[in-house]
């Protein structure tokens, strides 16, 4: 079940976006100003409300550790902002100066892509904030991005109804002719990344004017070509589905519609799970929390709902990675001050004690030297530990990733990108898994 926690007030027109980090909640109104909040309480921060676009915000999206907040308007800019002070880092002009409507930041934090009205795209170094190279499609109006896990390619939406499918050269990889008819609203790569043989897999959600929200399936194949299937289509709003967005551990997806509903489904089974009906007007954004079973909401009758999932359902929506069930030692040896304490409360230290009864004694520094608190474990991706604490964070057969770091391949398998490292870590988890699994399958086979 879902149950209403609490309802923010403070936007003063509709609610364009909302985007979970870690530890804060950012909204976007066409009131010109974002508001931030903390998740623990939802309280508003001091710094908060961000104003410095000139007309109304349409997205906003957090790096991947929730250190800085990005934000595009209609004044044809899209801004950086410190998650610290509060204080405006960059603001960067998109070419042509054309209305900026979307704005999607790669999970490894090292691209931004910004899409505007007269259907251009601007690829940005992040770290950098320097344009690195354009694109786009004529007579539409880019609405959507989002990079895929890999944060190698984007998938881009427009008005058009057409999904295209980019590489960081700006190279068009895949275009989804008529994907929604009357145009796409909305769209969102799965978390996970899938791989088997020769085929390494995407899981995208788009929405639209249709009223469809759809679930495909992207193969890339070792040639280098993709190819994009529709998987499921989900009929469960009456109007268009203006919003979409994927639980952290890709299980669950929320949509929001014209027909003023909330519905929550299990992505991989394409069931519909519950329709919320709280809000008076069209809901025009949501989002899952990395790290609670939270559901953020906003609408045009200028609110954002907070929603909590519970019983079954809270499970997967906590999950992250590391995923809830390896945060404590299935033998029992999470300490008893530990035990009473949420994980996202857990100092460095507190984590430090976990990995090294997990087995990963050899990560503790790493850890501590990035001051990875319980917060930020829970709000770790593969990308993340990839690119900043270069750790793989894939599963491998032991003999199989010795012979590939042998054979003086320094790239991930799963990923092409580069091992900054070649230190192998035990998924005690996953063997713990195995052995379960291989116990119960003997005990039916001696039945």
């Amino acid at each position: 079940m879902t149950s209403l926690i609490c309802t923010l007030q403070a936007h003063r027109d509709d609610v364009n976006w909302c985007a979970f980090s870690g530890t804060l909640l950012a909204t976007c109104s066409g009131d010109k100003t974002l508001r931030i909040y903390s998740t623990r309480d939802f309280s508003e921060l001091p710094f908060s409300p961000l104003s410095g676009h000139g007309y109304g915000v349409h997205c906003c999206c957090f790096s991947t550790c929730g250190q800085f907040l990005a934000s595009c308007s209609t004044d044809a800019t899209t801004m950086v902002w410190s998650m610290v002070t509060g204080e405006i880092e960059a603001v960067l002009q998109h070419p042509g100066r054309s209305p900026v409507r979307i704005c999607a930041l790669s999970p490894d934090s090292a691209h931004l892509v910004s899409g505007a009205s007269d259907g251009t795209l601007a690829l940005w170094d992040f770290p950098s904030k320097k344009l690195l190279r354009t694109g786009g499609v004529n007579d539409t109006t880019m609405v959507a991005c989002s990079f895929s896990p890999c944060s190698q390619v984007f998938m881009t939406g427009s008005t058009y109804g057409d999904l295209r499918l980019w590489d960081l050269n700006m190279n068009q990889l895949h275009a989804e002719k008529n994907a929604h008819d009357l145009g796409v609203t909305c769209c969102t790569f799965a978390p996970s990344i899938l791989s088997g043989g020769q085929v390494v897999q995407f899981h995208l959600a788009s929405c639209g004017q249709d009223s469809l929200l759809k679930i495909w399936v992207i193969n890339k194949f070792n040639s280098g070509g993709y190819k994009m299937q529709l998987l499921h289509t989900l009929t469960g709003q009456s109007a268009p589905v203006l919003s979409c967005a994927y639980s952290s551990d890709g299980q669950l997806l929320v949509s929001g519609s014209v027909d003023k509903t909330v519905t929550v489904y299990d992505a991989k089974n394409a069931v519909l799970l519950y329709t919320l009906n709280q809000h008076e007007r069209y809901v025009t954004a949501c989002a899952f929390s990395p790290t609670s079973p939270l559901i953020a909401t906003g609408s045009m009758d200028k609110t954002v709902n907070i929603w909590r999932l519970e019983d079954g359902c809270s499970d997967r929506g906590e999950k992250s990675l590391p995923e809830l069930s390896a945060l404590t030692s299935s033998e029992g040896r999470t300490s008893a001050g530990r035990s009473r304490l949420l994980v996202s409360d857990w100092s460095e230290g507190d984590v430090s004690a976990w990995l090294v009864e997990e087995g990963l004694e050899g990560l503790v520094d790493k850890f501590m030297a990035n001051n990875i608190d319980g917060t930020e474990l829970l709000s770790l991706t593969k990308e993340t530990l990839a690119s900043e604490l270069h750790i793989d964070g894939y599963s491998y057969e032991r003999e199989a990733i010795e012979s590939w770091i042998n054979t003086k391949n320094r790239s991930s398998p799963m990923t092409n990108l580069p091992l900054l490292t070649t230190l192998l870590t035990p998924n005690h988890t996953l063997k713990m898994a195995i052995g379960r699994w291989k116990t119960s399958h003997q005990h039916v086979k001696d039945l």
